[in-house]
């Protein structure tokens, strides 16, 4: 998999993306590349004494009227992962994630019905696959048994690092940028450039906020094509439009010390809208998922 993600400890003139781009592209393009870098909130198996942030697997702490999340004739949603935001350095995002309370995150993995049903923005019906729930600081909570039909994935403990990451080399953010009409023969689609990415990147990447690391394709114009419907041409100029409207709130990639595998090598991509992020609307999420 494509991962684009480094720490940004050192500072911003000296990351290893900012490195690759100045030395590989034209000054102004590399300049222009990097002001479409964004940061994220790296999420690494904790050790030693390193801070705990979250988790992922194990189960979850939720309050005593907050029903285990279901997927209504298929049954109950496998719990994938919890960050604790007021342990999290999310003063260095850019988007309104919650200073405190905790978010957890489920999804329907198959293992009820051998993967059969798939979540799928394009399936509306399939939308309550996939949840995300908000817990605001101070409300009790317990932690809840995993419903019998289910597994619970074993538990890693996650430690955050700050990093920075880049669009997709197909984001409409580059589109946009670069005005080009053709890749093959623009800079940044060189594979000088695009193997230099690639061999940057390493490591399973979770992560939240940010730029997606899609498997595939922009994660963010499969989610407009859902919200938009079904059969809206994929060149439909509309499409970009509401792709520019969401943003990353959580990834979660295959990992095997927490035994998660998406499909083959796969991961998990839940965005939501900025304004709904700012509100609490942590139902107006939006989740897709993409294997090699």
């Amino acid at each position: 998999m494509n991962r684009t993600t480094h720490s940004v400890a050192t500072g911003p003139a000296t990351t290893p993306l900012r490195a690759i781009a100045r030395e590989l592209l034209p000054a102004e393009m590399a300049e222009r590349w990097i002001g479409l870098l964004r940061p994220s909130v790296g999420l690494t198996a904790a050790e030693g004494p390193e801070a705990v942030v979250g988790r992922l697997g194990g189960v979850p702490e939720l309050p005593a009227d907050v029903r285990w999340p279901t997927w209504e004739g298929h049954g109950p949603l496998a719990f994938v992962a919890a960050v604790d935001c007021a342990a999290l350095p999310s003063d260095a995002l850019d988007i309104p994630l919650p200073a405190d309370g905790t978010l957890s995150f489920f999804y329907f993995d198959g293992q009820i019905d051998d993967g059969d049903a798939l979540v799928l923005p394009d399936d509306r019906e399939s939308w309550a696959g996939a949840r995300v729930l908000y817990t605001p600081a101070g409300t009790p909570t317990a932690e809840r048994a995993t419903p019998p039909e289910l597994d619970p994935y074993p538990m890693v403990p996650l430690t955050a690092r700050v990093e920075e990451t880049a669009p997709d080399p197909y984001h409409p953010l580059i589109e946009e940028a670069f005005a080009h009409t053709g890749h093959s023969d623009h800079p940044v689609y060189g594979e000088e450039f695009l193997d230099a990415l690639g061999e940057a990147g390493e490591g399973a990447a979770h992560r939240l906020g940010g730029h997606a690391d899609p498997v595939q394709n922009p994660v963010e114009a499969e989610v407009a094509h859902g919200v938009l419907g079904a059969g809206t041409a994929w060149d439909d100029p509309r499409l970009a439009e509401e792709a520019r409207g969401w943003t990353l709130l959580a990834q979660f990639d295959s990992d095997d010390a927490a035994d998660m595998m998406w499909g083959d090598c796969g991961a998990l991509y839940w965005l939501i809208r900025p304004e709904d992020l700012a509100e609490r609307r942590f139902e107006a999420a939006m989740f897709t998922w993409q294997c090699c």
